[in-house]
């Protein structure tokens, strides 16, 4: 499950509608639909404000996953 439908399901749950998680982070609802649905990123930025608005640390929506290509040294 990616990011954006873990914090739906999250909002879900506790009755939080989008236009409040706007309201809490200055997110334009425009990009919160689009990220929370799976068509835009949410910037590192914007994840941050999210995580702190619902009071959970920024490791709650996310899973290690290996890295697409291999880093040289």
């Amino acid at each position: 499950m990616e990011v954006g439908q873990k914090i739906r399901t999250f909002l879900a749950e506790r009755n939080i509608s989008q236009i409040e998680l706007c309201a809490r982070t200055n997110i334009a609802p425009a990009k919160m639909n689009l990220s929370l649905n799976g068509k835009r990123r949410f910037t590192f930025g914007e994840y941050q404000a999210i995580c702190w608005a619902l009071g959970v640390g920024v490791d709650a929506f996310l899973e290690p996953r290996p890295l697409d290509h291999q880093v040289s040294a």
